[in-house]
């Protein structure tokens, strides 16, 4: 079973599940949830005594699995604690969030079980910072992290939804609709136009790492995917606009110019997906 499928049996778990804590009698509803309780604690059991038969070498290598590892984190038997896990999350988006020129602090995590980050550099403050915080760090500090409840960066929090008994490591990304598969097959050095969700996007490769942005000049509202790449700067067509695509579209002439609008951009285990805000997201 992959990890796809892991998530969509976890996600009807949850479905059965709320369906019993609405239509079941009470005493039928805390029985269900004994009755889980007992099954999770049982299979926790048998595989602490497994890992208990494993040296670190194994136990490491049985992580690079997905599934493992979620079930690892399902039974509290994860060899790293909270902290290492949201660091290595936040290490799995920095390739992302250093389009930006900037980064993300990992500030610790509350008794209520709030995660709190701080964004830092350029990236603070920019156009992209909404979407990378919402779609990109939000969901990988989530699913690194299953007793965390909420995500505050800045001060915008977005908790989770709870239900009788959650099968956390394997829920699904809290803006799921929001995120699009794509193929990208721009060359290094080249840009590329997509059309995802009716929005027309550009994909630039500089030198093996992809950039997402929305299709459009700012300064003109010309189309890109005809403009001049030359190494990591950008030069709309039409108006000449010079933008750093690295740096977030920050643009480079003429001095004052609004950025391009960056648009999250992640590989997953099938492929790329690419995160649309304002389309399907509430």
């Amino acid at each position: 079973m992959n990890r796809r499928d892991a998530q969509a049996l976890s996600e009807r778990i949850d479905v059965l599940l709320d369906e019993v804590q609405r239509r079941a009698e009470p005493e039928v509803t805390d029985k269900v949830e004994e009755l889980m309780r007992a099954v999770l604690s049982l299979h926790g059991a048998g595989l602490e005594q497994l890992l208990a038969r494993l040296d670190e070498t194994q136990v490491r290598n049985l992580l690079e699995d997905d599934l493992v590892a979620g079930m690892l984190l399902l039974h509290d038997l994860h060899p790293d604690d909270v902290a290492t896990r949201i660091q290595g999350a936040l290490d799995s988006v920095r390739p992302y969030l250093g389009s930006h020129a900037g980064g993300i602090d990992y500030l610790g995590i509350d008794d209520e079980g709030i995660v709190h980050l701080r964004l830092q550099g350029s990236c603070e403050g920019c156009p992209g910072s909404t979407a990378t915080v919402r779609l990109t760090v939000e969901n990988a500090v989530l699913d690194a992290a299953p007793e965390a409840v909420a995500v505050d960066v800045e001060g915008m929090v977005a908790a989770k939804k709870q239900t009788l008994l959650t099968i956390e490591p394997f829920r699904a990304s809290q803006d799921t609709e929001g995120w699009h598969r794509l193929d990208l097959a721009t060359a290094p050095g080249q840009v590329q136009k997509l059309v995802v969700a009716d929005l027309e996007l550009l994909v630039a490769n500089l030198a093996g790492t992809f950039f997402a942005y929305r299709n459009n000049c700012p300064t003109c509202s010309s189309v890109l995917q005809h403009g001049r790449l030359d190494g990591d700067e950008l030069t709309c067509p039409r108006c000449t606009a010079v933008y750093d695509v690295r740096l977030a579209g920050r643009a480079l002439a003429p001095v004052g110019a609004p950025p391009l609008e960056a648009l999250p951009l992640l590989p997953d285990d099938t492929g790329w997906k690419v995160a649309v805000p304002g389309r399907q997201l509430a």
